[in-house]
């Protein structure tokens, strides 16, 4: 039996005439859930224009809208996770990473190193969303380290850009481990009094929310991004009650003392430089 009615089959004269929409032409947000011209969104750096909401961009798209033009150069290229518990769940672990790796041209979950904020020297780190949900496994702790003795070595400001599921759960404790070895250097910095500016993109979520995310001089967020450690049904589950309206929203820990600050993304790098300016 046929699933659609016999004046709409694909091959009727009115389904001919009927305007064909080029796949991929309109996306709809991820906030308010309406249906929205993908160029206006990309014109508009990638932000919801009925809501305001902050689609998550790339790695590259992140340090063309926070550095100086040609500034940025990369470090630490050619590092590269292990498999040290041979994990295998539907498929292997080093299956999947080398499907990543294909897929995003780069090693892992992130990318360090320096480049120039309106002429400040900085470090930054930033996130890929892209890898694996942004998750947190050894390499990733090990850049941001990495990362954190350079700027403490140059005393130069560390900024970290975070969009990320949380831990990887295919390295098992040694992925946990990375939070307390990530927040022992951002606090190396803290007792040298090197900036570190942490930025929160949709989503921050898990071991990365728990530890490195959450210890910035200066807690910035992106307007409506989600942030927490575990999903509101988990949390609702455990206590037995609902969750109050925009819980784990930006808008919600920034009333509730937890962040320091909303900045729309087209504003990001003149309050970074403000900021910078000042510390």
């Amino acid at each position: 039996m046929a699933w659609f009615k016999k004046s709409e089959s694909p091959g009727s004269e009115e389904s001919r005439k009927r305007p064909k929409v080029s796949e991929g032409l309109w996306l709809k947000c991820n906030h308010c859930r309406e249906i929205i011209y993908r160029k206006e969104v990309d014109r508009n750096n990638k932000v919801c224009p009925k809501c305001d909401y902050h689609f998550p961009i790339s790695v590259q798209e992140r340090i063309a809208l926070l550095l100086d033009l040609g500034s940025f150069k990369e470090w630490e290229t050619d590092l590269a996770p292990q498999d040290p518990l041979v994990f295998t769940d539907s498929r292997s672990y080093t299956d999947r990473l080398a499907a990543q790796q294909e897929k995003t041209g780069r090693k892992d979950a992130m990318v360090i190193g320096e480049g120039a904020i309106n002429g400040c020297r900085i470090v930054l780190s930033v996130f890929d969303f892209g890898f694996m949900g942004g998750s947190m496994g050894s390499v990733v702790g090990e850049k941001i380290c990495r990362a954190a003795d350079r700027a403490l070595a140059a005393r130069l400001p560390l900024v970290l850009v975070t969009t990320s599921g949380g831990a990887r759960m295919q390295e098992g404790i040694l992925s946990l481990m990375q939070m307390a070895k990530t927040s022992a250097a951002v606090a190396r910095l803290s007792e040298a009094k090197v900036p570190f500016i942490a930025i929160l993109a949709d989503p921050t979520f898990g071991g990365v929310t728990a530890s490195v995310a959450m210890l910035g001089d200066v807690i910035i967020s992106e307007p409506k991004a989600l942030i927490g450690f575990a999903g509101p049904r988990v949390i609702e589950q455990t206590i037995k009650q609902q969750l109050p309206e925009g819980f784990q929203r930006a808008e919600f820990l920034l009333e509730h003392g937890m962040i320091d600050a909303i900045v729309e993304r087209k504003h990001l790098k003149e309050t970074l430089s403000t900021l910078l300016s000042h510390m």
